[in-house]
């Protein structure tokens, strides 16, 4: 667990447990609203439940917590969950190897420049080091300036010659029903 603090604020880096799931599902909302998709999720904190703590978790998650400065660290009272990173298990056919997908990382942005977004980044490096992943990827929306000039900072290439393709709603029930 990363720790620090800054201008009267502590802060530390975690990995997300069962009683995170409401600040995940509060956070994962605001991240719809500052990517323009208000109305685009459809999780419930149930499904977050499910998803990250059921008995056989597909998706994990870390999370970012801030507390007043000398706040200790085992007082639950203290600290509140400001940014979250969540990621799966990819695997490369080319390199023959897992790696780790982001899916979304946010920080509220009252707490951004205390290095939380870097931090959560680094440690999710960290779990690809550990366990000889060779990737770490993630999309960033084509606007959000912003997260591209932080990303190249952080030594990120983008992979402008992919595509993203998705095929999801009636489009996936009728492929999945079989040959036209």
């Amino acid at each position: 667990m990363e720790q620090a603090a800054v201008d009267e604020v502590s802060w530390r880096i975690r990995p997300a447990e069962a009683r995170d799931v409401d600040a995940i599902d509060r956070l994962v909302r605001a991240l719809a609203e500052y990517e323009r998709e208000p109305d685009a999720v459809e999780a419930t904190p149930e499904d977050f439940r499910s998803a990250l703590f059921g008995p056989d978790p597909k998706a994990f998650a870390h999370v970012a917590e801030v507390a007043p400065a000398g706040a200790s660290a085992d007082d639950p009272e203290a600290w509140r969950v400001v940014g979250m990173a969540l990621w799966f298990v990819t695997f490369s056919t080319w390199k023959g190897r897992h790696g780790l997908w982001l899916e979304d990382l946010f920080v509220e942005p009252e707490h951004r420049r205390l290095g939380l977004g870097r931090a959560l980044l680094a440690t999710l490096a960290a779990v690809c080091d550990d366990r000889g992943w060779p990737r770490f990827e993630w999309w960033v929306l084509d606007w959000n300036e912003p997260a591209h000039r932080f990303y190249a900072s952080l030594g990120a290439v983008p992979q402008d010659e992919w595509t993203v393709w998705r095929v999801d709603g009636d489009a996936l029930s009728d492929l999945a029903s079989g040959p036209a």
